[in-house]
């Protein structure tokens, strides 16, 4: 199929509308066979939940065209479980794995003009999401629901290769222990909106928040999951309640360990003894691997291998699975999905 006579490789991370979105409606106990749409507005009752008491979830997730002009999806599945995991804690009805990968696929397929080509540095980023809506008032779970996949192209995360940057901790805290941190929930990012405009304010390119319950352990960073690489070399990822369980994170504990030979361990990483690590960085769909070149914490600044040049392992974990998401890495069994 002829692409869009897009510039793919100035291409940012922003709304495009594309020509194709797919709807579904749950109601009276089962969600309908959903349809592709080109309308990009959806109406709701001025009730809906997702409006007045945050019942909503959204995924994110990409596909990428390989060396051969196919197209594919990357661990889709592990996408679908994390929203049945969201849906289920904030008593919504459950997407099908089944229904949210088809969904994903039609997507894509209708839009197949939009997947920008190999070798452009672009791909097709896919929105999923689930909202309760109706006619509602009460606090209680909403009796009718949509499940939507919208998608579009983006560019790279960074422009002009991908360097390090510098966060700082922030006393704020973005989920309460046990509470919704472990869920793909929109209330997590508004949380996040005023500490990650201060950290940028202050010339930080976002914030990292510790552990709610004691404020001593690195738990997110930014909208994205921690990851560590001690001087020893083990491979080192948070293990907390309050943080999204990231694909990203798990797919590099499994590269880690499979295709880099490391040791790789979940474990509490005490924000006040940094100095095992000899790189450290934030992992999750829109960047992979975003390298972190220093940590301001206390008022002292902690820098790692370098605030100017990606760490040697870094770039290894990146190019490995980058090169899985592209198809010019063979994928561990169940990783792809191919739609074209």
């Amino acid at each position: 199929m002829e692409k869009k006579n897009i510039k793919w490789s100035e291409l940012g991370f922003s709304y495009i509308k594309t020509d194709k979105r797919y709807i579904s409606h749950w109601k009276n106990g089962s969600w309908d066979d959903g349809q592709l749409v080109e309308d990009n507005k959806i109406s709701i009752s001025e009730g809906s939940t997702c409006l007045h008491y945050g019942q909503e979830c959204f995924e994110g997730l990409k596909a990428y065209t390989t060396k051969d002009g196919g197209i594919q999806l990357f661990r889709p599945d592990m996408n679908a479980k994390r929203m049945q995991q969201t849906c289920e804690k904030i008593m919504m009805p459950k997407v099908p794995v089944e229904k949210f990968i088809d969904a994903c696929m039609q997507v894509v397929k209708a839009n197949e003009s939009w997947v920008p080509p190999y070798g452009s540095g672009a791909t097709f980023y896919l929105r999923p999401y689930v909202i309760g809506v109706g006619d509602n008032i009460g606090v209680r779970p909403a009796e009718e629901y949509i499940f939507g996949v919208f998608g579009m192209p983006v560019g790279p995360y960074f422009k002009g290769g991908m360097n390090p940057v510098n966060f700082i901790t922030t006393d704020a805290d973005r989920a309460a222990p046990h509470g919704t941190g472990k869920i793909k929930v929109g209330g997590n990012y508004a949380a996040s909106l005023q500490s990650h405009y201060e950290a940028v304010k202050r010339g930080f390119a976002d914030c990292i928040y510790l552990d709610p319950l004691t404020h001593t352990k690195i738990d997110e960073v930014g909208a994205a999951n921690f990851f560590g690489v001690t001087k020893d070399n083990k491979f080192v990822t948070p293990d907390s309640t309050s943080i999204l369980p990231s694909i990203t994170k798990f797919s590099l504990l499994h590269v880690a360990k499979h295709y880099l030979n490391m040791e790789t361990e979940e474990t509490d990483v005490l924000v006040d003894n940094l100095d095992i690590f000899a790189e450290v960085g934030a992992c999750g769909t829109a960047a992979v691997i975003t390298p972190i070149g220093g940590i301001e914490h206390n008022g002292k600044m902690h820098v790692f291998y370098s605030e100017t040049e990606v760490g040697p392992v870094t770039k290894k974990l990146y190019n490995t699975l980058y090169g899985i998401q592209m198809g010019d890495i063979e994928a561990p069994e169940g990783w792809i999905y191919k739609v074209i």
